[in-house]
């Protein structure tokens, strides 16, 4: 798995905006990088069709048809909405070696993908998010 080539954001804001919009835990998540608990996120073992958002600017990032079971901690996804929704980029701390997902329109942090698992999805990928950096649009 190749990181993709990063844009500038599209939606770009000062801390000071980024911290009056979001609660700290959506901040520390969000804007710095942060994990939320395992088996703690509101999406976690959501089952509702839609689409889900990028919590801190309303990008359309994956649909709940790509979503699946897991049993990791938190939502996990076969591939996003759109090839060019989320960056990924490589990540090397904590000692790990690991692809970070950001959101390509602000570039806030979602959480990682992991390649050959063997979850047996179309893809083969896992794109485990934290419930804090998604809104879930239930369809109509």
């Amino acid at each position: 798995m190749d990181p993709v080539t990063e844009q500038p954001p599209k939606v770009v804001k000062t801390d000071a905006e980024w911290r009056a919009q979001l609660s700290p835990d959506e901040y520390r998540v969000l804007r710095q990088a942060g994990t939320e608990q395992a088996f703690t996120g509101e999406y976690t073992d959501t089952k509702t069709a839609g689409v889900y958002s990028c919590r801190a600017c309303g990008a359309e990032l994956f649909r709940s048809d790509t979503k699946f079971e897991s049993h990791c901690g938190w939502p996990s996804f076969f591939t996003p909405l759109a090839g060019d929704a989320v960056i990924e980029r490589a990540d090397v701390s904590l000692g790990m070696r690991r692809v970070e997902v950001l959101c390509a329109n602000c570039h806030s942090h979602l959480g990682h993908v992991f390649e050959g698992e063997g979850y047996g999805t179309p893809t083969d990928l896992r794109y485990c998010i934290n419930s804090v950096s998604l809104r879930l649009e239930p369809d109509a």
